[in-house]
């Protein structure tokens, strides 16, 4: 468990120490002057934790806590190819600190040694910058030339964040370097489709690690007695409401796992099923029929023993890989990582960066501010670091008054941030504790 001078430490060790060293090596600063890397970096990452939407006029005026003086247009003039240099070196640094709150009580997370959940998200990015950021093209001719991608992995038990890993807008989910990080004993690794890889899953399993998925309707589905599965026609069969049978997945690899299935009502197939014709849509091609009648269940496989998760737990789980959504959502809403004032391309991509690694300290302070509360909201908690932001701008330059600063707002965050239980439309935190609110048991 991470504790407030440890975070404290990484603080400083990210938005000084590596902040000077990294704004001589781009060439951000030539010479001996006031205005270090440290203090530019400080005022960007720690402006924009504090408010988002911040101006430079706003800016400056942190800048000014921190002990410089500088006008909205010297700090303009500031934002180029070193600039994002520099700051794409801070992000680098923050993401390799190993920062973890204790593992939150949550029995169903505790059967395993940690729950890591895996997704990306895409920042589109100025056209300017397509030769720095590849983006994936569009039907449109501006907008889509440049795009950057961010891949994290969340465990759900810790907090612990890995990432986020930058690559192009254009690469694939399943060739980020998280898809391929190591899974420890007895995790649970659960990630969206995009990052489907049977030959995966093959190593997590040797590697004595589970994995838990939707899955894919592409991927062959043998019985055991090597039989193909026809999962429409044989779904179509089946009489109850939910099934758990052993399978096999691939026609090379022939995968030992899992197939669990939950029926859904008439309503959720038929909703599944006008945005699979509308999607399509969207392509210019139509729908299998046999895509269209599996919309009538939710299939999920795994190799997790069926003694140590049931199927309405699969459900619960499943349903938790949105909280690294949520975190998306958290970074994009209330960040606004992927907004800015400015049009010039470089400025934007300092935006970015600065933005993202504010992102990433404000996780640090979530995790040792109320990550042990499984009833905690992660919405209400940004807000209360946000708002005392800039306390820590004015305590960065003393290790024992930066410590100070962190629990104050910790005190904060233990104080209130709680979601309210919900007899209806449970949370997931509520699921988590007891899966039998899901409906199924």
């Amino acid at each position: 468990m991470s504790s407030l001078a440890q975070v404290a430490t990484a603080l400083q060790h990210v938005l000084t120490t590596v902040a000077d060293q990294a704004a001589q090596e781009t060439g951000f600063v030539q010479r001996v002057r006031k205005w270090t890397g440290a203090l530019f970096v400080q005022t960007l990452v720690l402006g924009w934790l504090g408010n988002p939407a911040a101006s430079l006029s706003e800016l400056t005026q942190v800048a000014a806590k921190l002990g410089v003086s500088v006008s909205p247009q010297g700090l303009a003039q500031r934002f180029g190819e070193p600039a994002a240099k520099l700051l794409e070196r801070v992000l680098r640094a923050a993401v390799e600190q190993v920062i973890a709150a204790e593992p939150v009580a949550v029995p169903l997370l505790q059967r395993f040694t940690g729950v890591f959940i895996l997704d990306g998200s895409t920042i589109a990015l100025p056209d300017g910058l397509a030769q720095v950021w590849a983006g994936c093209g569009g039907r449109v001719a501006r907008g889509t030339r440049a795009a950057l991608k961010l891949a994290v992995r969340l465990d759900l038990g810790s907090g612990r964040l890995d990432g986020p890993v930058v690559t192009a807008g254009r690469s694939q989910d399943r060739a980020s370097t998280l898809q391929h990080a190591a899974v420890p004993p007895g995790a649970l690794r659960l990630a969206d489709l995009g990052f489907w890889s049977l030959e995966v899953f093959r190593r997590i399993g040797e590697a004595g690690a589970f994995w838990l998925s939707r899955l894919n309707l592409q991927v062959i589905v043998f019985a055991t007695d090597g039989s193909r599965r026809d999962l429409p026609s044989w779904l179509a069969q089946q009489k109850g409401t939910r099934l758990d049978v052993p399978v096999r997945l691939g026609a090379a690899l022939k995968l030992p796992a899992r197939l669990l299935g939950v029926r859904v009502p008439a309503a959720v197939a038929a909703e599944r099923r006008r945005k699979l014709r509308a999607a399509a849509q969207r392509e210019g091609t139509t729908p299998s029929q046999a895509t269209l009648a599996l919309a009538d269940w939710t299939l999920l496989v795994t190799n997790v023993p069926q003694e140590q998760l049931s199927v309405a737990e699969a459900l619960v789980l499943a349903r938790a890989r949105w909280q690294i959504e949520l975190l998306f959502k958290l970074w994009k809403q209330h960040g606004q990582i992927d907004e800015s004032r400015s049009r010039d391309p470089w400025r934007v991509l300092c935006e970015v960066y600065a933005k993202v690694t504010a992102m990433v300290i404000q996780h640090w302070i979530l995790l040792v501010g109320c990550w042990l509360f499984a009833d905690r909201s992660l919405v209400e908690a940004a807000k209360t670091v946000r708002k005392e932001a800039t306390c820590l701008a004015g305590a960065f330059r003393r290790h024992a008054r930066l410590v100070e600063a962190l629990g104050a707002i910790r005190r904060c965050l233990s104080a209130g941030c709680q979601i309210d239980h919900r007899k209806t439309k449970p949370s997931t935190f509520q699921l988590l504790l007891d899966p039998a609110l899901g409906g199924i048991s």
